[in-house]
């Protein structure tokens, strides 16, 4: 009787890396949350995950907190040589396979580091065309890969002349078991910290004051539906954050007689607690490269109204985790908006399904293995071509 053949041995396991993640913002927003979430996640895989960052930033504080290993590093502008030669003698002493630059002044110093480490990569946030000279050689030359958070980022690289192949599209993360749908109690306590009554139906939006964020439609689309306001007798829309917008919309809502219908919050520290208050989410933004606070919505198991631009279509599916609205456009946003308020059934049908597109999509973990993924080809894209030129 012929014996069973042999199990195949198990291929050895991949060595864990050594990445310095460099981001020297000095706030913390959106981009901070994902290198701080990435670097965590890295290090529960297993890998050793520095950050190379301001110390009188947030993201040092933050990361220190969370036992990460940080680095002192300051970049002025893009034309800090000083910063550069920091950076040189930071990467030469930290023995790192890989360097992560994570934001444009980051970006910049990608071409004094080259050959410093075994592999560079970039991640890009931003969804506009970046300057054709500059992207070809940065993203074409200065680092092995380019990280893009979604499609739209990808396809705006690409009309900059960045070859496709280098670009792998990596959606933002988000940590999902942090951002969650709340119990009816955490959900009272959340509301009744905003001054929402019982039968409001809140609206909410979270994002710096600025003109791409596309607040200002938001504010008109308000103003629609007071005219129509039999149909959304309670709804009132809460904007959450701050910046340099912040008179000019005060005005607007002052200038439309929207004091009960819209009020601005402020800065929010717990993005969570406002989130757990809403019924609705909305995203107004001219562009977006895919919008971190959308995403934690979505994990809340919220509804959305967004734009139609950017990265937004790649995370709100229209008429399934969301309804999409032309941007720039206030009337399209109202109608949005009418949609989600009228059909109750529809909006809570809507969130579970965000829920679950969290998950599957835009969890911190996903957001991490495929970034190893990255790292790993780059490795060993770098040492096929220098095994050709040996």
């Amino acid at each position: 009787m012929a014996s069973p053949p042999a199990e195949a041995a198990a291929p050895p396991a991949a060595a864990p890396l050594s990445v310095a993640g460099v981001d020297p913002e000095r706030n913390f927003a959106g981009g901070e949350s994902q290198v701080l979430g990435l670097t965590l996640e890295l290090r529960a895989m297993g890998h050793r995950a520095d950050l190379l960052c301001d110390p009188a930033g947030e993201l040092w504080r933050r990361a220190q907190a969370a036992g990460v290993v940080c680095r002192p590093l300051r970049i002025r502008n893009a034309l800090d040589l000083a910063a550069a030669a920091a950076l040189r003698r930071l990467l030469r002493g930290g023995r790192y396979d890989v360097v992560h630059f994570h934001t444009a002044r980051a970006h910049a110093m990608a071409p004094w580091v080259r050959g410093l480490t075994r592999a560079a990569v970039v991640t890009r946030r931003m969804d506009y065309v970046p300057n054709r000279l500059f992207a070809r050689w940065l993203y074409g030359r200065a680092v092995d890969g380019v990280a893009a958070i979604s499609a739209g980022v990808a396809d705006a690289l690409a009309r900059a002349g960045v070859a496709r192949e280098r670009i792998a599209v990596i959606p933002s993360g988000v940590a999902c078991a942090h951002f969650r749908p709340p119990t009816a109690g955490e959900r009272a306590q959340a509301r009744t910290a905003l001054g929402l009554g019982e039968a409001d139906l809140a609206i909410g939006a979270v994002g710096a004051l600025v003109p791409r964020k596309g607040h200002r439609y938001l504010v008109e689309a308000m103003a629609q539906l007071g005219r129509q306001r039999a149909a959304s007798p309670a709804a009132v829309a809460l904007i959450a954050g701050d910046g340099p917008l912040r008179a000019d919309l005060a005005a607007q809502i002052q200038r439309l007689g929207l004091g009960g219908a819209v009020r601005m919050v402020g800065r929010v520290d717990d993005a969570r607690a406002f989130l757990w208050a809403l019924d609705i989410f909305a995203m107004p933004s001219l562009k977006e490269g895919l919008g971190v606070a959308l995403l934690e919505a979505m994990a809340c198991g919220l509804a959305a109204a967004g734009s139609r631009i950017g990265g937004i279509v790649d995370a709100v599916d229209d008429g399934r985790t969301g309804v999409l609205a032309a941007p720039a456009d206030a009337q399209s946003l109202a109608a949005a908006l009418a949609h989600l308020i009228a059909d109750a059934p529809a909006r809570t049908a809507m969130g579970t399904a965000a829920r679950a597109r969290a998950l599957e999509r835009f969890s911190m973990a996903a957001m991490a293995r495929q970034t190893v993924e990255l790292y790993r080809a780059c490795l060993q894209t770098g040492a096929a071509a220098k095994t050709a030129e040996g």
